[in-house]
């Protein structure tokens, strides 16, 4: 609150002494990277490790080194974190809770990601920002799409928490949602997986990972790259979507420089594009999940 008022106080003084005050200097953007802004999705079992349960520090912390790697090549980055390794709305559902009010929960066990993320970032030096869509004001910042972009081009981490605000909606639609509003290039979606396959590869040992799909493919033959809801937002707005293995250390890095890994959705209306080779596939793949 204090830098905010500070920034306030010299841009008032600059305009009162009848000259405008500097444009914020963006992050330079080192040589090769792709793409200037991303919103990475990550899943909450990702924070898990191999517990089953919770947050794993070591787990945490290799994240947000990953993260920190490709801020400095000047790219801006916007995350969206799910809650599965707390709660999980929809499960609660199916015992009885009611829906709405599951999902309410599924949100705060976002936010309680987003601030542990939040925190491993801050203690290797980044400044970031949480916003949350439901107001926690002791927390976090309300979610203002204005503010959100002016974070970005600070070289500010933003990550938003609390979904979309709405039960009924996954992180994943949020995602979509917002990387559509701060003009995001590309969703990134961060999984256990290199991909898309064509089937359960745990069940099918010829199973085929894509290398390219468009949306009515994915839409389509039903693959779990997101839900419905959040491929026909990128859909309607031509927005790309990119599912990669972020198990593997510098995978990040490698798609914002342009190496050509996982799945890209794209709108295209050719035949999909599968791998030529494939990696050896370990028990944990699946359909993207």
């Amino acid at each position: 609150m204090a830098e905010a008022l500070l920034d306030i106080g010299v841009r008032a003084v600059a305009a009162h002494a009848g000259r405008p005050a500097a444009p914020y200097a963006r992050m330079p953007l080192a040589p090769g990277v792709k793409y200037r802004r991303i919103l990475l999705k990550l899943s909450g079992e990702a924070l898990m490790g191999d517990k089953g349960y919770g947050i794993d520090p070591p787990v945490l912390a290799g994240i947000a080194d990953e993260i920190i790697d490709v801020h400095n090549l000047g790219v801006e980055i916007a995350l969206v974190i799910g809650g599965g390794n707390i709660f999980r709305g929809v499960a609660a559902s199916t015992t009885g809770m009611d829906r709405a009010s599951a999902d309410y929960m599924g949100m705060l066990a976002t936010v309680i990601n987003s601030l542990a993320l939040q925190d491993a970032l801050e203690s290797r030096g980044a400044k970031t920002r949480v916003m949350s869509a439901i107001e926690i004001a002791r927390l976090a910042e309300p979610y203002i799409r204005r503010r959100a972009i002016r974070h970005l081009e600070k070289g500010r981490l933003v990550i938003f928490g609390a979904g979309t605000g709405n039960p009924f909606f996954t992180t994943d639609t949020a995602a979509s949602l917002r990387a559509m509003e701060i003009g995001a290039e590309i969703v990134m979606k961060a999984t256990r997986v290199d991909g898309v396959y064509d089937k359960d590869p745990k069940k099918f040992k010829d199973a085929r990972m894509f290398r390219r799909l468009s949306y009515l493919d994915v839409l389509t033959r039903h693959l779990a790259v997101m839900d419905s809801t959040a491929i026909s937002l990128c859909q309607d707005n031509n927005l790309p979507i990119l599912v990669f293995n972020m198990t593997r250390p510098g995978n990040i890095r490698r798609v914002v420089l342009g190496e050509p890994l996982g799945t890209l959705v794209v709108d295209e209306r050719r035949e999909p594009r599968v791998a030529d080779e494939q990696a050896p596939v370990s028990e944990e793949h699946s359909h993207g999940k």
